[in-house]
């Protein structure tokens, strides 16, 4: 199992756990590959897993999430470390806004996705984290 695949036992735990009908908020941390790496016979031209992320995998998510209720909240480089397990590095955070879980699942949990966008996050990252997050009231 690849390590940063999101499978259907993480969504359908994280869909228990999340209530319904709120926003969720999804934290990614992402580490890059030096170069991209896909998987044998995808037909993809080199490049650097940040190219492979931002030029190939963000096009093809927002090509799928098209129309529904998603907002970019921040995104920007990793400066530094202050508490954490010594060593680990991360190059990006990101935090986008969903109506709610539903809407998130709606997009990642499809064949198109499987097949149009994850192989670019999959060659792109060397390490990945995801977080669902709601707001404290």
């Amino acid at each position: 199992m690849n390590p940063i695949e999101i499978t259907l036992q993480a969504l359908d735990a994280a869909e228990r756990a999340i209530p319904p009908g709120q926003p969720v908020y999804m934290l990614n941390l992402l580490r890059y590959r030096a170069v991209a790496r896909y998987e044998d016979g995808f037909d993809a031209a080199p490049c650097s897993g940040r190219e492979a992320l931002h030029e190939r995998y963000r096009p093809a998510f927002r090509r799928l999430a098209a129309g529904k209720p998603l907002v970019r909240m921040f995104s920007g480089p990793v400066l530094a470390s202050l508490v954490g397990p010594q060593g680990e590095l991360w190059d990006e955070a990101a935090i986008n806004e969903y109506g709610d879980f539903a809407t998130f699942r709606s997009i990642v949990d499809t064949e198109i996705y499987r097949r149009e966008a994850a192989p670019h996050r999959h060659a792109a990252l060397e390490d990945f984290r995801l977080f669902a997050l709601t707001k404290a009231m």
